[in-house]
């Protein structure tokens, strides 16, 4: 079931017009909203990228549908979309939310580390596994992720480490140009969903090192596929079920063309894998 939605916190960059706002279940949540500026099919793109990265265990946040009703519009008309000059309020209804890691007011969240951290991230290996799904839903956005400071029993799926340890973590983030966007199409290119900084693939030598992910996308099974496509809201897709349909058997008939994907990347202007040859 959606939940509902408590009080806005603050609104954040890019091109969605995102807010954080606090849901009836203490989290919070960015939400993207089905008017938002790039199109409601970006909703879409988001939950069913969720369901995938949850299935191939690449850690990204929870998601939920934030129910946004007519008494908080008229409680907090700062919620709102800005169009030029003109700011409208988002529709009453169902919305796509990415739960934030933690409380805002505790928790520092950053979009940016340096190398000197960025080495220390405990999952860095995920990014790996990040570019086998970015190559494959053809991301037309660069990987997006977030990094914060937690306990890695609780983040990082290390269950031998001490239960109060502390490190950096990764989170994938911002999936909504999945699928080239609202366009629901897969054009490929060699620079397409790979993350600006180089560290993170800087022990990459073939394509042994994408793995468990590659294989996963490669074998990924339809009912994964399904299940996903069952939980879209109705509303977010009025017009586009048959569309909708269509690109998901197209998404399935390219996961055996992932390997050559990854293998094209070396061609790019600026090569992110010295060390395979």
């Amino acid at each position: 079931m959606p939940l509902n939605a408590l009080r806005p916190i603050r609104k954040m960059r890019g091109g969605a017009q995102a807010h954080l706002i606090e849901a009836d279940d203490s989290h919070f949540y960015i939400v993207k909203f089905q008017n938002n500026p790039q199109h409601r099919r970006i909703l879409v793109n988001e939950l069913l990228a969720s369901c995938f990265l949850r299935h191939l265990q690449i850690s990204a946040p929870e998601h939920a549908i934030i129910d946004i009703g007519e008494d908080f519009l008229r409680e907090y008309p700062e919620v709102a979309i800005e169009l030029g000059a003109r700011k409208i309020q988002p529709l009453a209804g169902w919305h796509f939310g990415s739960r934030h890691p933690g409380d805002p007011s505790r928790l520092a969240v950053y979009d940016f580390v340096p190398d000197t951290l960025l080495g220390q991230v405990q999952n860095i290996i995920e990014f790996r596994g990040a570019l086998v799904f970015d190559k494959w839903t053809a991301n037309a956005d660069g990987r997006q992720s977030v990094f914060f400071r937690a306990r890695l029993r609780d983040w990082a799926g290390q269950r031998e480490v001490h239960p109060l340890k502390l490190g950096f973590v990764a989170l994938m983030v911002d999936q909504g140009f999945i699928f080239d966007g609202p366009h629901w199409d897969f054009p490929d290119s060699p620079v397409q969903g790979l993350y600006p900084r180089k560290l993170v693939y800087s022990q990459v030598r073939g394509l042994k090192d994408f793995e468990p992910w590659l294989d996963q996308v490669v074998h990924f099974p339809d009912d994964v596929i399904d299940k996903a496509r069952r939980q879209v809201p109705p509303q977010w897709v009025a017009g586009d079920e048959d569309e909708l349909d269509r690109m998901l058997e197209n998404l399935m008939k390219r996961r055996k063309r992932v390997p050559a994907l990854l293998s094209d990347v070396r061609r790019a202007r600026l090569n992110p894998f010295p060390e395979w040859t």
